[in-house]
């Protein structure tokens, strides 16, 4: 993951200053920020956001006092202003160098202050970039991009000649540098990456439906321990938003491991006494069968406790999930509008699971909510490229909620309404307690039933219950002795005599 170097200059590179990227997410990636006064490539395709970032890495240390440069061989003065007014940035902080001209100095009759490098020697253009650089005298500067250099260059050695005449023009000066390239040439590019102290790569990714999809990834960071892997980020008004991959073993706080109340006596004596903080519960049947309802009267409970919750939702909007508490005395809209259950509608098709994890992140640490709800993972599921890493993102997600003394509430809809269920997604083994909800018929009637067949915790009924939903809310009956079946959707009565409305 990482690598090691001595720094130029001498010493224990542990102890070289760190200077910020302008970006929090990436400064939070790399544990700090990038070491200052060395060279760092930033590589991607067009449209992955290199200009933007290296920007903010140039505005940062414009806030901070320090004289920066832009070199640019690529894009004009125009184009970057362009870029900073639509972020709501100003640039009369930057020293921009432009080595292709704007239009207006196409006039003959005007001065030519600029230059083109086509026009030029490979060795001249470097030779203007010393001398802008040495008459600024700047501690960040950004070059963009090397794919001119290499197309000036012809061939590869005389390219990486040139790449390492810039890196040693800067290791004498206290100045930190930022290549971007945006891979033009036909493989990749390795010899630059053993010449540059760090590389950051940027991706676009096309998916099949939905917005695309970008991440970023430090393939090497030279002396710095930074936490590896793809990081979702979008590019938003201010600059890139980088959301760092959340790693559990990060994030550890202390909590009582107390029950949690439902709200409704007989749940919490289905449970065992309740379900305890620190866990996560899934609630698993068909459609409409009470799930989130269910989930909703947790969410009550606390905020009549004075506690925080949060309600993602990513099947239901709002008016859809407050009009269903209505009918079942709930008082959501109340505690939505006190900011004790704060409820977010999720797109799964605009936001990716790394925003989704940041989101979540900040319920829990900012927002200070100690119950999550998650309705449901099958639109969670949809929102992740590859099913097979949403196993390994959930536990991640459940592990860093456990650490931060949570209840969390997943909701799972199986797919058919009576007879055998299928379940898209097994995730029942990460879940510390199951709930499993289910539609039977009985007597030309449609009802429900529920019973936990999982908690890890501690002791629970082994009974299945009829449950209803009215205008008081949930209500549970007595345990249903005198049926089998009742799971697999098929119940037999064996009892002599059928009561009407047994869970009411």
């Amino acid at each position: 993951m990482t690598g090691s170097s001595k720094a130029a200059s001498g010493g224990n590179p542990a102890d070289l200053p760190r200077i910020s990227t302008g970006s929090d997410g990436l400064d939070d990636i790399l544990g700090g920020g990038f070491d200052a006064n060395r060279m760092y490539l930033y590589e991607g395709r067009p449209g992955t956001g290199k200009t933007t970032i290296a920007l903010q890495f140039l505005l940062r240390g414009a806030q901070d006092g320090e004289r920066v440069l832009y070199i640019s061989l690529s894009e004009t003065k125009r184009e970057l202003t362009v870029v900073a007014h639509r972020h709501g940035w100003s640039l009369d902080g930057v020293d921009i160098f432009e080595l292709v001209p704007p239009e207006t100095t196409l006039d003959p009759d005007r001065e030519l202050t600029v230059f083109h490098p086509a026009e030029m020697e490979l060795s001249e253009t470097t030779g203007l970039i010393f001398k802008e650089v040495e008459r600024i005298n700047p501690t960040r500067v950004v070059l963009d991009s090397l794919s001119e250099l290499r197309l000036l260059a012809q061939n590869p050695l005389r390219y990486r000649r040139q790449v390492l005449a810039l890196k040693h023009f800067f290791t004498n000066r206290n100045c930190t540098v930022v290549l971007l390239d945006d891979l033009s040439s036909s493989q990749d590019d390795l010899q630059l990456h053993s010449i540059a102290h760090g590389v950051v790569m940027l991706e676009q990714l096309a998916i099949d439906y939905g917005a695309e999809r970008r991440r970023i990834r430090v393939i090497k960071m030279r002396g710095i321990k930074f936490r590896g892997g793809f990081h979702d980020f979008t590019i938003a008004k201010g600059g890139l938003r980088i959301f760092p991959r959340l790693v559990a073993a990060e994030h550890h706080k202390a909590f009582a491991g107390e029950f949690t109340s439902s709200g409704n006596p007989e749940l919490d004596q289905l449970l065992g006494g309740g379900l305890e903080r620190g866990t996560n519960a899934l609630f698993i049947g068909a459609a409409g069968v009470g799930k989130s309802s269910l989930a909703l009267t947790y969410a009550i409970a606390a905020a009549e406790r004075g506690e925080r919750s949060a309600f993602f939702a990513f099947d239901e909007g709002r008016g859809t999930v407050e009009a269903r508490a209505r009918t079942l005395g709930l008082p959501l809209e109340k505690h939505v509008a006190s900011g004790l259950i704060r409820f977010q509608q999720i797109d799964p098709a605009e936001l990716s699971p790394g925003e989704f994890a940041a989101t979540l992140r900040r319920s829990v640490e900012i927002d200070d909510a100690r119950v999550v709800i998650i309705d449901s993972l099958n639109g969670y599921l949809n929102a992740m490229p590859d099913e097979r890493f949403l196993i390994l993102q959930m536990h991640e997600l459940l592990t860093f909620l456990a650490q931060q003394g949570v209840l969390t509430i997943l909701i799972l809809a199986q797919h058919g309404l009576v007879g055998p269920m299928d379940t898209p997604l097994d995730i029942s083994y990460l879940s510390d307690a199951v709930l499993m909800l289910r539609y039977f018929e009985s007597a030309g009637t449609v009802r429900r039933a529920l019973s936990v067949v999982k908690k890890r915790s501690g002791n629970h009924e082994h009974t299945i219950r009829e449950f209803r939903l009215g205008s008081t809310g949930i209500r549970l009956g007595p345990p249903l002795r005198d049926f089998f079946g009742i799971f697999s959707g098929n119940p037999r009565y064996t009892g002599d005599d059928l009561a009407e409305g047994s869970a009411g």
